[in-house]
């Protein structure tokens, strides 16, 4: 089908030869210092089996999140929704070891001066490329207790979940191929970045501004959410967009996929076994809890039924709303996040206006705006070092509020960009007779029996 786009793949084809090739005569250069390392006896056992389980737990994510959707689309686009998904833990992967942690963890490359002191936008691409440097040793200032190699392979299952989020936005109409081709630029304009500024210990966002995101609000979900509405935006509608979910299961398997796998994803983003990690296990259960119970009377007592699709969205919007501030909160407090995050995710899910843009799958409504009352509640109730509003912090929650700004902007109109990039490379939307006939058929020749 639409055979004139294949030679594009004899590109991809050799491009991912020439990334295979160059591997095995890379010039390793040393860039790290020695004195960024520690010994490899400074290594806890205890913490890498943590972070080594908690690693699997979030890969697990990805495949759960391709059920979560699949399930959600017509019957014509089940297997493209779930690759889009899928693909991704190939994709970014490799992306992730060839340059992506380098960009993202590397010593800043960039940086911004302010009052003197000097705050990374990225990191240096050619540090850690192909892996250099990445080893067995810990590394002092990143994560003092894991092998540092664990600590880039825990970081990559989150690079990876990322872009399939984005997929729900504009599902049954983008083009394999070109949504390849944007995943790549996504991952390393985008979402590199924010990684380098958020969680790198000199990190504009996270050094400057004070930002609290203890597993991903702005990171992941803030990128994904602002870079789903902009897809809707740049692709259009759907030629049918009223179609009714093909397999309810399906999202509920997915969710409970999720929901298992967050636990490594908040509770492991302490990076240790400790008690921030039991402390994040825990508010990570109740607030999602409580967003499922909020989401599904919420919807009763606005005339809709109960249904098994509201609860599974309510039980990720909850995921979504604690894990900025998973390690900061207490138990009481997350419950209140899964509660209020319901209320205001479910009013932008039925917003007419939001609507309009056809955001397939709602990734906005639960991702973004989910994400962004996550670190709004986070800047409001979080404890410890650089306090929030509630614990004296008005400084650290205005600069929290400005960052939260800035990451939207960037995320919106950087994705616009890419979208627009892409499109001028190869088309983003398939043909009226693709879109038509679906694109399990026309883009992958494999239907559901």
């Amino acid at each position: 089908m639409e055979k004139k786009h294949e030679k594009r793949w004899y590109v991809a084809f050799a491009l991912t030869a020439i990334v295979a090739i160059t591997g095995l005569f890379w010039d390793h250069i040393k860039c790290a210092t020695p004195t960024d390392f520690l010994p490899e006896s400074a290594i806890n056992g205890a913490d890498t089996a943590w972070i080594l389980a908690s690693s699997s737990l979030v890969l697990l994510m990805t495949p759960g999140l391709s059920f979560f959707y699949g399930g959600m689309v017509g019957k014509k686009n089940i297997i493209s929704t779930m690759l889009q998904s899928f693909i991704c833990l190939g994709v970014i992967s490799i992306l992730w070891v060839v340059v992506g942690f380098s960009l993202a963890f590397g010593d800043s490359a960039v940086t911004i001066n302010l009052g003197g002191t000097k705050y990374g936008l990225i990191g240096n691409f050619n540090q850690y490329a192909f892996f250099d440097n990445v080893d067995l040793a810990p590394h002092a200032k990143i994560a003092s207790t894991i092998p540092f190699v664990l600590f880039a392979m825990f970081q990559m299952k989150f690079a990876i979940i990322t872009p399939a989020l984005i997929t729900g936005s504009f599902a049954e109409r983008v083009r394999f191929i070109s949504y390849l081709l944007f995943i790549c630029l996504f991952s390393i304009i985008i979402y590199t970045p924010l990684c380098h500024a958020v969680w790198y210990p000199d990190g504009l966002l996270g050094s400057y501004f004070g930002v609290k995101d203890f597993a991903g609000g702005t990171v992941v979900h803030m990128s994904a959410g602002f870079a789903a509405l902009a897809g809707a935006l740049v692709l259009g509608k759907r030629k049918d967009a009223n179609h009714q979910p093909t397999n309810i299961p399906f999202v509920l398997l997915g969710t409970g996929l999720l929901w298992f796998g967050w636990f490594g994803f908040n509770a492991g983003s302490s990076l240790a076994a400790n008690g921030v990690a039991a402390k994040a296990f825990a508010t990570t259960t109740a607030a999602s809890a409580a967003c499922i119970m909020t989401w599904i009377f919420f919807d009763r007592i606005n005339g809709r039924k109960v249904s098994a699709m509201g609860a599974c969205i309510g039980a990720v919007v909850g995921l979504v709303a604690i894990t900025p501030g998973a390690g900061y909160v207490t138990v009481p407090e997350s419950i209140f996040f899964g509660f209020i995050s319901a209320i205001v995710s479910n009013l932008m899910m039925y917003w007419k206006k939001l609507k309009s843009f056809d955001d397939s799958l709602d990734v906005f409504a639960c991702h973004g705006v989910g994400g962004i009352m996550g670190m709004i509640l986070t800047a409001i109730f979080a404890e410890g070092e650089n306090a929030s509003l509630l614990h004296g912090g008005w400084e650290v929650f205005s600069h929290h509020m400005t960052a939260l700004v800035l990451v939207a902007i960037f995320s919106f109109f950087g994705a616009i960009g890419l979208y627009k990039l892409t499109n001028l490379m190869i088309p983003l939307r398939v043909s009226e007779e693709a879109e038509e006939m679906g694109l399990d058929l026309s883009q992958h020749n494999e239907s559901i029996g």
